[in-house]
């Protein structure tokens, strides 16, 4: 390549870029409003909770106050609990494991409604600026809490507020409500290759 096809090549880069950063300096001017967020991490692949526990240790990092909530899991070790709860993180835990191991939905339904009366007073309290409900789209799947309850609830917290919430299948009102949704999508697991779940990489 010759200089004068460098320069030309270098040039041209320069213009794309230019035009993309006029883009994007004009995106950031115009997005200036602050409120607490609602942000929903759902579909079939692996990373959801791990997502929502990363932002959670974000915010710790920046001085924010934060709180877990986990459904569905929490009858063996957890690392991000471990980790988080060092750190000042109040945990919620229904702990009860997984629907498919208990097999009792009126043991299941009572936990799930224990811990939502804490996750109320969470949603409540001026001073959490961040929650984390992990795997509460599985509550309102399986219509062991109330959507309109769960709903009214999002609405009526602190105005600073910013709410994780993962699971599989979220529901419609959920996301209408959320002010960012995700969908991971899976394109390969381990799992299914016959490999087990490991300590500290899938729990």
């Amino acid at each position: 390549m010759t200089d004068k096809n460098a320069a030309q090549k270098n040039s041209q880069h320069k213009k794309r870029m230019q035009g993309i950063k006029e883009k994007v300096d004009q995106r950031i001017e115009n997005a200036q409003e602050e409120k607490g967020l609602l942000i929903v991490i759902t579909g079939n692949g692996k990373g959801k909770s791990t997502s929502g526990f990363g932002t959670v240790a974000r915010a710790v990092g920046h001085g924010l106050s934060a709180a877990v909530v986990q459904f569905i899991k929490g009858t063996w070790a957890c690392g991000e609990r471990s980790l988080l709860e060092n750190a000042g993180v109040t945990f919620a835990v229904m702990a009860t494991g997984f629907t498919w191991n208990t097999q009792d939905k009126a043991k299941d339904i009572a936990a799930a409604q224990e811990v939502w009366q804490r996750s109320k007073l969470l949603l409540a309290d001026e001073s959490i600026d961040v929650i984390l409900f992990d795997e509460l789209t599985y509550m309102l799947s399986y219509k062991y809490l109330d959507l309109e309850e769960v709903i009214t609830t999002l609405n009526s917290r602190p105005k600073h507020q910013h709410v994780i919430i993962t699971g599989r299948a979220c529901h419609r009102a959920i996301i209408d409500l959320a002010d960012t949704v995700s969908e991971v999508q899976s394109i390969k697991h381990a799992f299914d290759n016959g490999i087990k779940a490991q300590k500290g990489i899938d729990w």
